[in-house]
C-alpha cells in the first residue's frame, strides 16, 4: 500500500463468472463511489460457458484509510489483494459482543487463511463474525449473542475471501426466475420451475423447508400446503403462532378468523374461534397431544405431526394464547432457526414478511429461496437485505398454491 504520487494503490485479483454475474461491474462501482479510482491491469474472459473470467484492478484513493475503507467494501464481491497475508485474530473481551473492527460476514462462501493456509469458514451466514480455533484450525460463523470471552475473532479483511456466488451456478431452471420482481411475469413459467425445483429436491434426497403465513388458511390453501407434506415434498416448517392457530381452528371448527372458508358465512361469536382453538391445545398439552387423542384430525399441523415434518412456531408481541408449542423467546427461536435450517437445500418462503427476512438472514447464499406474496416490497425487502438468491413471484397464495400442486402431482405421475 505504497503512496503513488497523491494515491494509495493497492492491486486486487476477481475470478469467477464476473461478467454474468455482474460482480465486476459491481466493484468497479463500489470502488468510485467510495471516492477511489481504478485502473484494469488484466483483464481475462472465460471462452466457454463454464470457463470463468479474471481481472487484475489497482485500487487507488487519496487516503490510506479511504483505501481501506474501498478495500473493505469490495472485498464483500470477491475482491482479493495479490499481496496475501494471514487474517488478524483478537481475544472477545466482553461477553456478547465481538472486539473493535471485527470482521461482519455476509452470506457468501468464505475462507480465512493462517500460517499461510486458506480455511473454509463453516456455518456460513451473514451479519456473523468469524470464530477461530487455532489448536483445530477451524473457523466458523457466530452470532453476536453467541460470542464468549476469550474466542478468537477476526478482525478486518486482511487474510479474508469471499466467493460470490454466480449465476451460473444457479442454473436449474431458474433463469426465467433470477430477475427483477414484477407483478406482470407469466405466473404459470415461475410455478412449473418452483414445482421442479421441490421435485428434484425431493428426488436427490434434499431438504425443503416452507417458511408460511397465516394468509395459507385465510385464503383456503391448506389442503394444497398439506397435499405437498404428505407428499414428502416438505421436510421443515417454520411459522408463528398465527397460521398454527388459525390452521387449528379451521380443523375443529371450519372457520378461520371467524369466517367459514367452505362458504365465506361469518360465523355468529366466531371471532373467539382462534381463542377457543388455543385454549383446547393449551388445556390437552400440545399439538403432538391433540393428534394422539384424536382431536385435532386434519390441517397443516396435523399433517407435520403425521408425516414426522420438523417444525419451529416463533412469537411475536401480539401473539393470542399461544398455542403451547410456541417459542415466545425471541433469541431462542432464532437458535433454533439456525440449528433447524443448516442443511436446508430449497426454501419456499409464503405470505411473510417477518419470518421471511428472518430466516433469509440466517440462509447461505447457494440455497435457493422462492418468496411468494402479494406484496412486491416483501421481496424486495428480502433481496435488499442481502438474500440476493430470494427470487420472487407476486401473486396471492391460493392460485399459487393450487397450481404448485397440480404440476408438482403431475410430475410424481409422470415419474412413476
Amino acid at each position: 500500500m505504497n503512496p503513488a504520487g497523491n494515491s494509495y494503490v493497492e492491486d486486487v485479483e476477481i475470478s469467477g463468472h464476473i461478467i454474468d454475474s455482474l460482480i465486476l461491474p459491481k466493484i468497479l462501482d463500489a470502488i468510485t463511489a467510495a471516492g477511489g479510482s481504478f485502473l484494469i491491469k488484466k483483464f481475462t474472459v472465460g471462452q466457454g460457458r463454464q470457463d470463468p473470467s479474471y481481472a487484475l484492478v489497482e485500487v487507488q484513493a487519496p487516503s490510506q484509510e479511504r483505501l481501506e475503507e474501498i478495500l473493505s467494501a469490495i472485498s464483500d464481491h470477491g475482491a482479493a489483494p495479490v499481496a496475501d497475508s494471514d487474517c488478524r485474530l483478537a481475544a472477545a473481551d466482553i461477553e456478547g459482543a465481538f472486539p473493535e473492527g471485527f470482521y461482519s460476514t455476509t452470506n457468501q462462501r468464505t475462507e480465512i487463511r493462517i500460517d499461510d493456509d486458506w480455511i473454509k469458514v463453516a456455518d456460513q451466514e451473514m451479519d456473523c463474525g468469524v470464530i477461530v480455533d487455532l489448536e483445530t484450525r477451524t473457523a466458523r460463523c457466530l452470532p453476536m449473542v453467541d460470542v464468549r470471552v476469550g474466542q478468537q475473532v477476526v478482525v478486518g479483511h486482511a487474510g479474508v475471501r469471499v466467493f460470490p456466488h454466480g449465476r451460473r451456478e444457479d442454473r436449474h431452471g431458474f433463469e426465467f426466475m433470477n430477475s427483477s420482481v414484477s407483478t406482470e411475469k407469466p405466473k404459470g413459467v415461475a410455478i412449473r420451475q418452483v414445482a421442479a425445483e421441490l421435485f428434484r429436491t425431493r428426488q436427490e434426497g434434499g431438504k425443503t423447508l416452507v417458511v408460511g403465513g397465516p394468509a395459507i388458511v385465510h385464503s383456503g390453501s391448506v389442503d394444497y400446503l398439506s397435499r405437498l407434506i404428505r407428499g414428502g415434498y416438505v421436510q421443515t416448517l417454520f411459522a408463528g403462532n398465527a397460521l398454527a392457530a388459525h390452521d387449528i381452528e379451521h380443523a375443529l371448527f371450519g372457520t378461520s378468523l371467524g369466517v367459514r372458508l367452505d362458504c365465506g358465512d361469518i360465523v355468529e361469536a366466531g371471532h373467539e374461534h382462534h381463542l377457543r382453538a388455543i385454549n383446547r391445545m393449551r388445556r390437552i398439552g400440545g399439538i403432538r397431544q391433540a393428534v394422539e387423542q384424536g382431536v385435532l384430525r386434519s390441517g397443516v399441523m396435523y399433517e407435520c405431526i403425521k408425516n414426522d415434518v420438523d417444525y419451529l412456531l416463533a412469537g411475536s408481541i401480539r401473539d393470542d394464547g399461544p398455542l403451547p408449542d410456541v417459542v415466545t423467546d425471541a433469541l431462542r427461536a432464532q437458535q433454533i432457526m439456525r440449528e433447524k435450517s443448516r442443511d436446508v437445500t430449497f426454501c419456499l418462503m409464503i405470505a411473510t414478511t417477518l419470518h421471511s427476512i428472518a430466516v433469509g438472514n440466517l440462509l447461505p447464499a447457494w440455497v435457493k429461496v422462492v418468496c411468494v406474496d402479494i406484496n412486491p416490497s416483501t421481496v424486495i425487502k428480502l433481496s435488499d437485505r442481502g438474500s440476493f438468491q430470494t427470487v420472487g413471484i407476486v401473486t396471492d397464495v391460493e392460485p399459487f398454491l393450487r397450481a404448485l400442486v397440480v404440476e408438482v402431482e403431475a410430475m410424481q405421475a409422470g415419474s412413476a
